[in-house]
């Protein structure tokens, strides 16, 4: 089976330009059944729907979230039908194996408040500072995911035209940038990321201060120091920043698609989710206003 994991991998990455994470992620869920049905004395292409059952119920025995256990089956239904398509296995056992419902959890958002008490933290007097503060600043403009921040190259950012030009597997979108941000990015691309970079040849937009690119474990710590030093009590974490992007945009009158394209979500149920947090002021305007209402 190992051998069949690599050439899947391979196409995932070759053939659907899949994300360093989400291969990642297949990797960790595929290994994880293979170290399973080795220890049922399974053979992986006799595995049948039985089985399969037997392995959610497993999951659920150890403890594992109905959205992990979901993600796990969605991974291992992909790999049985590349398995099919490349006629190494005759069915797939996944295929009438329904996900466990998973709860849809109201998304931690920021107050306005609160978010402008977390931007504030970081001083500009030195070259940390400058670069906490553009990036800060920039997660909260443009709500883009980690990972498409610490991917973002010198050149996708378009200081004169005010917008960045986000990444994200094969698509790609532009995102408008604020005033705010767009000058603590011009400070910290003009004085500080020279500064820090020892090697002309990075091209990342967001160094650490060893001059590489910062990881998604960087840009966590620092997000959790600022936290603690505007003595904020939510739990705060990068992802938190994007919900309050998209909230406070939408309590401000933006158009739902018009969140939808920026956030980048390729279905608007996605974005839905945010209506819960739409300001009651509109929605008793509406009441009153709207003859049907």
């Amino acid at each position: 089976m190992e051998k069949q994991i690599k050439l899947f991998l391979e196409f995932l990455q070759n053939d659907k330009k899949a994300s360093d994470n989400t291969l990642q992620s297949y990797r960790r869920d595929i290994v994880y059944y293979n170290k399973y049905i080795e220890s049922k004395k399974l053979n992986y292409a006799k595995v049948k729907e039985e089985d399969m059952k037997e392995y959610v119920e497993y999951l659920q025995s150890v403890g594992k979230k109905a959205s992990t256990i979901s993600r796990s089956l969605a991974s291992i239904r992909s790999f049985y039908q590349f398995l099919v398509k490349n006629k190494k296995v005759k069915q797939d056992p996944t295929a009438h194996i329904q996900s466990p419902k998973i709860e849809k959890r109201t998304p931690s958002v920021l107050t306005a408040k609160e978010v402008e008490l977390l931007l504030d933290q970081p001083k500009d007097v030195d070259l940390k500072g400058t670069r906490d503060k553009a990036m800060l600043e920039f997660a909260y403009a443009t709500g883009m995911r980690v990972t498409e921040i610490i991917s973002l190259d010198i050149q996708d950012v378009k200081l004169d035209e005010g917008y960045v030009v986000c990444h994200s597997g094969t698509k790609q979108r532009n995102i408008p940038l604020g005033a705010i941000s767009l000058k603590a990015l011009k400070e910290y691309i003009e004085e500080a990321r020279p500064v820090l970079i020892r090697d002309e040849s990075i091209k990342a937009l967001f160094v650490n201060v060893n001059g590489q690119r910062l990881t998604r474990q960087g840009f966590w710590k620092i997000v959790k120091y600022y936290k603690e030093q505007a003595h904020i009590t939510k739990d705060i974490t990068p992802h938190v920043l994007r919900h309050s992007f998209a909230t406070h945009l939408l309590q401000n009158g933006a158009d739902l698609k018009a969140i939808q394209t920026m956030l980048g979500h390729s279905d608007i149920s996605s974005t839905q989710v945010y209506m819960q947090f739409q300001d009651s002021g509109i929605k008793n305007v509406y009441k009153k206003a709207h003859p049907r209402a």
